[in-house]
């Protein structure tokens, strides 16, 4: 089986030794991803909205770069420091996923990294080809 290691190059990854996304044949796991910019800066602070859509949309960033897309998740977890979100969280993911419907956890945790960080995002996506050729499911 291939594996294929996935990198943003951010200075966390090789200090804590992971890569953004790995692809193991027609699986990609995502790592935990947060409401950054490409700059390393927070997007969305005290706004659990916009830190999901955002943390979304580095995990999409993350599944092209392993020739996978939104359409192929079939699990996301959520890591969340306040569970009375769920909703405005909740909706972020609804919009972004629309049909797709992975499987899904929400949990409350203490705190992440970052106390201006409200949510983590993890996705597993599975593509047809072990090459990425044909996806699960386009949206």
């Amino acid at each position: 089986m291939n594996r294929e290691h996935v990198s943003t190059g951010t200075e966390w990854e090789s200090q804590v030794g992971y890569s953004r996304a790995v692809r193991a044949g027609p699986q990609i796991h995502v790592s935990g991803t947060t409401a950054t910019d490409e700059n390393g800066a927070i997007v969305g602070v005290d706004d659990p909205y916009e830190q999901t859509v955002h943390a979304l949309s580095n995990v999409e960033r993350a599944l092209e770069d392993a020739d996978a897309a939104i359409g192929d998740v079939v699990r996301t977890r959520l890591y969340v420091t306040d569970i009375d979100d769920w909703e405005a969280i909740g909706a972020a993911h609804r919009e972004v996923f629309g049909d797709v419907r992975p499987a899904t956890s929400m949990v409350e945790v203490a705190r992440l990294i970052d106390p201006d960080l409200l949510v983590e995002v993890e996705a597993t996506a599975v593509v047809d080809g072990a090459d990425g050729s044909e996806h699960a499911g386009e949206q």
